[in-house]
This record gives C-alpha cells, structure tokens and sequence, in this order.
C-alpha cells in the first residue's frame, strides 16, 4: 500500500497530504494545502485554522496508465492550486489526498477503501482506466461518498452501472460515436475496428458499430487486441478483408505500439485510418513521430488555438498546464484531456459545494442534488467549452472536435457542438 511515486522527481513540485517540504510558488498559487503544519506560510495567513477539505483522487501513478495517470495529477493540483489562491471553498482550503491505484482494480479497491476509512475524504475526483472505475464505483456508493470520474469513458459507467454517487463530467462513447460517425462514413462505407481488449475498448467498439450502422455504413470485422501488448503484429497481421477503413481505439503505450506496427506492416497506408483521439494525445505523439500522419480522430481536448478555439481561457489553460507538464516530462508535452477534465472536474465540485453549504460527507445528498442538471460556461474555470452534467444519468455533453494529424501535430477540421451529441439516457438509479 506504499505510495512510491512521491519519491519521483516529478512529484517534488506536487502538493498533497503528508508532504511536510516547502516548495517554491508558482503558477495559480501554492499547491493544495493540508493540515496547519503542511501549510506553507501565505496560506495560513490566508486561512488559519479552518479544517480543509479532503479531495480523494485515485489515479494510475505506476502500470499501464502511469503516462495519463501524472497528467491527470498536474489537472488536479492545477485546480486546487487556483481554487486555494482565491479563497478556497467556503472558506476552506482543498487537501488532495492521491493515491496510486498501480493500474490494478484490486490494488484500486484496497486503497478506496483506505481512502474512506482512514483518510476520512469529503468527496472522490479521479478515476483512469474503466476497469477500475468499474471495480470502485459501488465502494463510493455504499460509503456515501461523491465520485467524480475524471477520465474513464467505459459506456456502463452512465448507464446499466449507473448510480446515484457517481457522475462523469466529460463526454463518454456513444456522444464521441454520434459526432464522429457522419465524417467517418463519408471517409470509407466499410470499417473494422481494432479496439484495446477490456471494458472501454469494447463498449466504444459496440458505440461506434452502433453510429457506423446508423449513419449508412458497416463494420465487417473487429480485432481485440489485450492491453499491454508489446508485440501486436500477431493481431494486426490477421486483419484483411473487404474494408475501406481501418478504425482504431487504444489509449498511452498501446496506442503506441499500434500507431507504429500499423505505419510499419502498411495498414495505416493502405485503409482510411482513424479512431479514437487517445491514440493521438500529445505524449504519445512525441514517441510516433510522423507515423500517424493522415489519421483522423475525434477528442474532447486538443492543443490548438484554431477558429473558435482561440480563447483567453484556452489559453490560460495551455500556458499553465505546459509549464507544469514539463516538471513531469522534460520531453515537454503539450496538455491533454487528462489534465482538462480533472481540472474542471475538480472546479464543478468546487461549485456543487459552494451551492448547498456542503460542509461534510453527511451533506452528500445535498451535494448529489446541487450536481444534477449543473450547467457551466466556458471560462477560465471550464476553457473546454458548456456543459450540461445530465440530472437522469450523471452523464455530461460537450462538444467534441474532429481533427486530423499531419506533420506530428493538430488539424483541426470540425467542432461539433454538444447539442449534436446527445445520447437518450439509459439508467436506471439503484436507491441512495
């Protein structure tokens, strides 16, 4: 249950409870802040001895997602960071308390519970891969805790898992299918999907399917492919047929190893190629080089400043984020979704809890209901843009941008407004 990341260089400039070392002022304000004696010195000016706020965040520090997982952090203490320097949250300043689920649901679920029972958090902001979001969802719900979920795009999570605890700020699936699938037939009429093997691999398989059919096209065929494949040759050499389009959905290091096998076996030249956008997230386009030119992908986030895109909050956001990243990647990578949407997940609930007084977890349901049908503009505490968090399903839209990659950077072709992403809900509340 050890927490070895704090040990890495790349957490010296990152606040969280237990860190007892001073460091040095930047940015929005100092980081998240703790007990008194955690609390560098403006902040105890700021607000002496008023008990903080816990904010739990379960991310992959270590495994499979680590990549994501520190992005997610920088997201994370980002906001905290500018809600503290403005007077934090009713007056309370925000404690992070971050754990490192290694990847693993069954290490995820052990420090949940820890996370509950001895740290004793106020809410939960975080969540990476699906399977694990999957696994924690109804430890939230018995604790009575708020979980926000700040990356995982597995379909079940608003839908036939739903409950009443858990909500997602971000878009999921079926909303990226139904912007996504109009380009995508126009593209090619036949696809096969190639999809990462678990839990969001498949229900975003089964989304895109559904929205290819739809919208007058066809899948002929699919390839799971296990997460962690190191060598996926043995998959992608099996993939022909009548197609036109080769459609991918991988995420980090996966997505990785198919963008640079695809460019080297010719897949990637010899179909339309396209996919999900976390394939194309900044860090990963650092490792593939040029090898993705050409593919087309839809995403939440992107670094660009084209259009309707150049914003003062956009660009606050990027300035912010891209110098922090580079504290955690000397590679410099460009911000990403992950940094985004645990950035704005974090200020939602900084509303939500400004809204009902929220003081304690015995507020929860005062909380739930201040979250449900929440609307937020584009700002600098939401630089992506509206949203709409759906009292029905937890679920919310935003609008998505369609892009293409060319010269190892962002094209951006198409911004699809979230009102041309709604999904009907399909949940079912189990009781609160």
């Amino acid at each position: 249950m050890t927490e070895n990341w704090k040990n890495e260089a790349w957490a010296d400039d990152i606040w969280y409870r237990g860190k007892v070392t001073r460091r040095r002022l930047i940015g929005w304000g100092a980081g998240a802040v703790g007990a008194a004696m955690l609390v560098p010195a403006p902040w105890r000016a700021a607000f002496g001895a008023a008990k903080p706020y816990k904010v739990g965040s379960e991310q992959p520090l270590s495994g499979a997602g680590a990549a994501g997982g520190k992005t997610a952090v920088v997201g994370l203490q980002m906001a905290a960071d500018r809600i503290n320097a403005n007077g934090g949250i009713n007056g309370r300043p925000v404690e992070l308390v971050i754990v490192d689920d290694e990847s693993s649901p069954a290490v995820a679920r052990q420090k949940t519970v820890k996370m509950i029972n001895d740290d004793d958090i106020d809410v939960h902001v975080g969540g990476f891969l699906s399977n694990i979001c999957l696994a924690c969802m109804p430890v939230w719900q018995d604790a009575k805790i708020v979980n926000m979920i700040t990356v995982c795009l597995d379909t079940t999570l608003t839908t036939s898992a739903c409950n009443r605890y858990s909500f997602r700020l971000h878009d999921y699936a079926p909303a990226q299918a139904v912007a996504f699938a109009p380009t995508l037939v126009k593209m090619a009429k036949k696809w096969h999907i190639a999809f990462a093997d678990y839990s969001w691999g498949q229900s975003t398989r089964d989304a895109y399917a559904n929205e290819i059919k739809k919208n007058g096209g066809e899948v002929v065929g699919t390839t799971g492919i296990p997460l962690g494949t190191a060598d996926m040759a043995p998959f992608l050499s099996k993939i022909s047929g009548d197609f036109d389009g080769l459609f991918a959905i991988f995420f980090g290091k996966d997505g990785v190893t198919l963008a640079n096998q695809a460019y080297d076996m010719g897949l990637s030249k010899k179909y339309k190629f396209a996919g999900d956008g976390s394939i194309s997230e900044s860090t990963n386009l650092i490792a593939i080089g040029n090898k993705l030119d050409g593919f087309t992908a839809i995403n939440r986030y992107i670094p660009v400043f084209d259009g309707a895109l150049n914003t003062p909050y956009l660009h606050h956001f990027f300035d912010e984020a891209k110098k922090r990243l580079a504290k955690v990647d000397p590679s410099g990578p460009l911000p990403d979704k992950y940094v985004q949407s645990n950035y704005e997940a974090l200020n939602a609930m900084k509303i939500a809890m400004e809204k009902c007084k929220f003081d304690s977890r015995d507020d929860t349901m005062k909380l739930i209901e201040a979250l449900e049908g929440l609307e937020v503009k584009e700002s600098d505490d939401f630089p992506q843009g509206d949203k709409t968090l759906r009292k029905e399903d937890h679920q919310a839209f935003i609008r998505e941008f369609i892009f293409t990659i060319g010269n190892g950077t962002y094209h951006l072709q198409e911004i699809v407004p979230k009102e041309k992403t709604y999904v009907p809900p399909a949940c079912k509340f189990q009781a609160a």
